[in-house]
């Protein structure tokens, strides 16, 4: 899924004051590609990640992206994480860029820790997306 991002976020000092901006899902054409201009958008990924609680993840774009001017911008993946995963597409490129549906965006590199997260991820996002498989 790929989201426009149709409002202002807000992070404050505590958990209650945080809130997400509003999203705008967009719609891949017949042939499965969607045109994107400059700016940045919200993806969700297709694949569900199940880390342990021995393994933390870190995205990377791939290098075709960057070549074109585009890259994604991702938060850890934290140990104990479960659920599919949302990252910042940042279309640099004046333009444009144009992505097919299920295209490869990033590259998780994982990390073992030396010893187990104590519980886990328990946050927010915790089984994010996953009504959405």
């Amino acid at each position: 899924e790929i989201h426009q991002i149709d409002g202002r976020g807000v992070l404050a000092e505590s958990r209650d004051g945080r809130s997400l901006p509003a999203l705008g899902r967009l719609a891949f054409d017949a042939d499965g590609f969607m045109d994107l201009g400059p700016g940045p958008y919200l993806v969700v990924f297709n694949e569900i990640v199940d880390l342990p609680t021995t393994i933390m993840a870190l995205g990377r774009p791939r290098s075709s992206l960057c070549r074109s001017g585009v890259t994604v911008h991702t938060a850890v993946w934290d140990a104990g994480y479960h659920g599919r995963s949302t990252a910042l597409l940042s279309v640099l490129n004046p333009n444009g860029f144009r992505v097919q549906r299920n295209a490869r965006l990033v590259q998780l590199v994982f990390a073992t820790l030396t010893r187990p997260a104590a519980a886990g991820y328990a946050g927010r996002y915790q089984g994010e997306n996953l009504d959405r498989a």
